[in-house]
């Protein structure tokens, strides 16, 4: 597997495993780690974000457990002393399956936007990755850092641009609410007038369709989804959108939904967005 980024990867580390993200955490820093879950006589496995090698000072203890029907525990510790623990009630990760986990860094939170089970052959080692998207810093296009549109109100249809295009490694944040009423919205990823990507929830069919559109002409559909259909009306939403060389991956509030294998080639010239419909956008960062 292969990545671009400012720090090269650890590859089949030794577990339990602690390295250095270089330059420390900083917002926009994205961290990719891929392994598999092993059968064990243990019931847990966790990533910390921490200031040492030491275990005293933990500024994100991501720890899942297959206990009680299965969970994940997030937590920090100062000091010595763990604060409150924040219980997500779902277990994204099956035992003796491999997994791809994405970690964002933002000013004010942590987000694991991506859990994905590995798309190709089993993964028998574990690789650790950080991608630097920070203005200043390197990353895979170290001239064009990503754009964030904090404003909470959003005009619908809302129109963006795509900083330097798709690239291996480029993510895309579309957050927001689907509305009460709601029977269709949808998220475009634009080559000039081609739809590269057109991601459309209908709920007036229960099913979220994926397509192109070339020369006005629509290719063909994929429907068929792992999971029962992610979004509802009346509730808040996160989509985020991953591109890697061959296709793009999708997670729903923090969990994998489908790949999208590129039908246009030219990653770079996808380079707008546009999300419509039934909805209210509350955060978009390209």
């Amino acid at each position: 597997m292969a990545f671009g980024g400012a720090q090269p990867p650890y590859l089949s580390p030794a577990v339990p495993f602690t390295g250095i993200i270089q330059g420390g955490l900083q917002d926009g820093l994205q961290i990719t780690i891929s392994g598999t879950v092993i059968y064990s006589n243990g019931n847990r496995f966790a990533v910390n974000f921490q200031t040492s090698y030491n275990d005293n000072d933990i500024a994100f203890h991501f720890n899942p457990r297959f206990e009680e029907g299965g969970y994940v525990v997030c937590n920090t510790k100062q000091k010595g002393s763990w604060g409150p623990e924040e219980r997500k009630m779902q277990m994204p990760f099956q035992r003796g399956c491999s997994f791809e986990l994405c970690f964002l860094v933002q000013s004010s939170e942590f987000k694991p936007p991506g859990i994905w089970p590995a798309s190709s052959a089993p993964i028998t080692q574990t690789i650790i990755h950080t991608v630097q998207s920070t203005p200043g810093q390197m990353f895979p296009n170290p001239m064009i850092p990503p754009m964030a549109y904090p404003n909470p109100t959003y005009p619908i249809p809302f129109f963006t641009s795509i900083p330097g295009g798709l690239y291996p490694s480029k993510s895309i944040t579309v957050s927001g609410t689907v509305l009460p009423s709601a029977q269709r919205f949808y998220i475009n990823l634009c080559s000039g007038r081609d739809i590269a990507f057109h991601l459309n929830p209908r709920f007036d069919e229960n099913a979220v369709v994926r397509n192109t559109q070339i020369n006005s002409c629509w290719g063909s559909e994929e429907r068929s989804l792992p999971r029962q259909m992610p979004f509802f009306r009346g509730q808040s939403f996160s989509v985020w959108i991953m591109c890697e060389g061959s296709c793009l991956k999708l997670a729903v509030n923090g969990q994998h939904l489908c790949e999208y294998y590129h039908r246009l080639k030219n990653l770079p010239a996808i380079n707008s967005l546009e999300v419509g419909g039934d909805i209210q956008l509350s955060h978009v960062q390209t």
